[in-house]
């Protein structure tokens, strides 16, 4: 649903890569081309991923928003507000104990900065400054305390903001002495401000969780339609499938259940109309015998017994090619020693050597899968004089190969014998009995499995039939 930035704007990335190309130079083209394969890679490719990509990442662009404008407008401006406030209280004390005369006692000035502005204040002999604390990560109080002691009192400083957690400790050398200043923390910093974001990531949070909630169960009727549509066509039972979910996904539904209908309606007609001329013929091909039995033996007779059996023979394969395996069930079977039963069957001449790795248990439908490797190992016994048979399951796949030594087929012609009736005027002997079904046949059942059958040239020199059933 959603290439190469992402697969729904496949059209969208190819414009604006056209229009790159023909604007700038070729290294900034292939440096987007880069791009674009790079997000594309790290792009989730299951819809509930991306629907919640769509959702989440809005979202965080605007809490970022959100919080920067907060910090920037809010929290600065208040802890400076606070910190000024805090600065023009040590101020006031600072003048009082400049203007005090000499001599006097100070001490009532520095409880009443305890008791009326909560600054517990202490007047040191003059002394050198500690020298400067390591800074915190975030130092917006340091920042804003040193702007406003420098812009209100503009005497040497020194601060402390991380020897101790919920104080801070301000140094102020003055006329008298070194003014020592311990302050709670929050008198000149918003240190609730975090509250604020604990809420908002809070609020996100559940805000996706019911998001991911909502969207699975969005998703599952897709998902049920996309497992109902891979069972179909593997040829396996659909089971019971109802239309859920949106008014969209419920309209997919309902065409999906119609087509099925329409398809397994015309595979039935098909299969009733062949059955109804099958059984005309026979009854004319059985009135033949009973004349040809009525008739001495001589090479005309003979001759027409054989066209006779021939188009018996014709008939049945058509019957094959029309019922199919549309009416069998798929079960697990043993695919290893079905295949070395076609193989030893076939190979009653000359032996065939199998080949198989993997596990040898698969999903198929037994009759159609017999038929599929029997029609393949058939064309190459037929046609060659060295047949080699491999299998393989692997990753999900079945993969089997059937190679022989004989005329092989055009690379052009490759594609047509698949076609009913098709045969070719070289390579294969028109000459040999067949109907020109096998192979089409063959493809019609590897495709009722969810497969396909291609031709190849074999390493024996012949023709290779590569068969890939979903396993």
């Amino acid at each position: 649903m959603v290439g190469r930035v992402l697969e729904a704007g496949d059209d969208g990335a190819r414009l604006v890569r056209e229009g790159l190309s023909r604007i700038t130079p070729w290294p900034l083209v292939a440096l987007w081309n880069g791009l674009a394969r790079a997000i594309n890679r790290i792009m989730p490719k299951g819809l509930l991923g991306r629907s919640l990509l769509i959702i989440v990442v809005p979202m965080v662009i605007l809490q970022t928003v959100v919080a920067y404008v907060f910090m920037d407008r809010h929290w600065e401006l208040v802890t400076g507000r606070l910190s000024a406030a805090v600065v023009r209280d040590i101020a006031a004390m600072v003048d009082l104990i400049d203007r005090a005369p000499p001599g006097a006692d100070i001490s009532e000035l520095l409880e009443i900065a305890g008791r009326r502005m909560n600054l517990d204040m202490e007047l040191l002999a003059p002394e050198p400054l500690p020298p400067p604390r390591r800074r915190a990560l975030f130092t917006l109080l340091d920042r804003t305390l040193s702007r406003q002691i420098e812009a209100q009192l503009g005497v040497p400083y020194w601060i402390d903001t991380v020897g101790q957690s919920e104080f801070v400790e301000v140094r102020l050398v003055i006329p008298k002495g070194v003014l020592r200043v311990v302050l709670d923390r929050g008198n000149a910093y918003a240190s609730n401000s975090h509250i604020f974001i604990v809420w908002m990531v809070s609020t996100a949070l559940v805000l996706i969780l019911v998001s991911i909630i909502f969207i699975r169960n969005q998703i599952k009727p897709i998902q049920r339609l996309a497992n109902a549509a891979t069972a179909f066509g593997k040829g396996r039972p659909v089971g019971a499938f109802s239309p859920q979910g949106a008014r969209e996904v419920r309209r997919a539904a309902h065409a999906f259940i119609e087509m099925r209908r329409r398809i397994e309606r015309q595979m039935e007609q098909r299969t009733t109309m062949l059955a109804g001329v099958s059984h005309d013929l026979r009854t004319i091909l059985t009135r033949f015998r009973l004349e040809l039995a009525l008739l001495p033996e001589d090479e005309e007779t003979l001759a027409l017994r054989r066209d006779v059996d021939e188009m018996e023979a014709m008939l049945e394969a058509y019957m094959a090619f029309a019922k199919s395996d549309t009416d069998e069930e798929a079960h697990e079977i043993d695919v290893e020693a079905v295949i070395a039963e076609v193989a030893e069957r076939a190979g009653a001449a000359a032996p065939i050597p199998v080949r198989f790795s993997g596990s040898p248990l698969v999903t198929v439908k037994p009759g159609g899968f017999r038929r599929l490797v029997g029609n393949l190992v058939g064309n190459a016994v037929r046609y060659g004089r060295r047949v080699s048979l491999e299998a393989e399951h692997r990753d999900g796949w079945l993969t089997i190969r059937v190679d022989d030594d004989g005329p092989g087929i055009p690379e052009a012609e490759r594609e047509n014998v698949f076609k009913p009736f098709y045969r070719l005027d070289s390579a294969r002997n028109q000459d040999t009995a067949g109907t020109g079904l096998g192979l089409a046949i063959a493809r019609d059942i590897a495709r009722g499995h969810g497969g396909m059958v291609r031709l190849e040239t074999s390493p024996l020199g012949g023709l290779r039939a590569l068969v890939r059933l979903p396993g």
